[in-house]
């Protein structure tokens, strides 16, 4: 018998302990800094995770852009989210399982999150650019089956070069497009990504800010 996959949550209430919303909120420190407390981010049975919205799910939303363009495409039929087949997203990543190794209790645990992200990123697209890395806000959307269990964390890679390519079969019809041209589709989007639309020009305003600067990466 498969092993149940398991996946990183933390307890409603510590997010209800900052301030619980709907759509995006951009203060993203003040609740990095409950969400990230050692001990307080755990796995749990996916299967129970998708039941109990005392529990959200953490999954790190990951944007990218190049020359004013964001990465898109349409969630196929492999999708490992029935509920988001066939809908186009802005948005790449997914949960994070313990095969990503993290030390909960350590206290470094944001770092090794940052590092998980960058796993799960590279299991569904190859991105061979220079980028930065920046958490400009968190997503949150309960009006939703799929929403209520979880919580985005969302993150804006700006890419020196359009160099991205699929590595998972669910991935489909990819390129880079204006906002206005995904505007225009808008009604064809997961939640999720109709929300970062929304608010692409206040997630921009973080990047542009003198606030604390993303990570840098290379590319492989």
């Amino acid at each position: 018998m498969a092993q149940e996959e398991q996946v990183l949550v933390v307890q409603r209430k510590v997010v209800e302990k900052v301030g619980i919303f709907h759509g995006l909120v951009f203060d993203v420190d003040r609740y990095l800094r409950e969400i990230f407390v050692p001990g307080v981010p755990r796995f749990i049975p996916r299967t129970q995770a998708e039941k109990d919205p005392s529990y959200k799910q953490l999954i790190p939303y990951v944007i990218m852009a190049c020359d004013g363009k964001l990465l898109s495409y349409v969630r196929g039929k492999r999708a490992g989210e029935t509920r988001l087949v066939g809908l186009r997203s802005i948005g790449i990543g997914g949960h994070i399982n313990p095969v990503d190794d993290m030390p909960l209790f350590n206290t470094n645990f944001y770092d090794t999150y940052i590092a998980a992200v960058q796993r799960e990123v590279a299991e569904e697209v190859s991105v061979q650019a220079n980028h930065t890395d920046k958490i400009v806000a968190l997503l949150n959307d309960d009006s939703t089956e799929v929403g209520s269990v979880h919580l985005g964390i969302v993150h804006y890679w700006n890419l020196d070069a359009p160099k991205v390519a699929k590595r998972e079969q669910m991935i489909s019809q990819m390129s880079f497009e204006t906002a206005a041209k995904l505007l225009e589709v808008r009604d064809t989007m997961e939640t999720w990504s109709q929300l970062c639309l929304d608010g692409l020009a206040k997630m921009e305003k973080c990047i542009e800010s003198e606030s604390k600067p993303g990570t840098i990466y290379q590319k492989e």
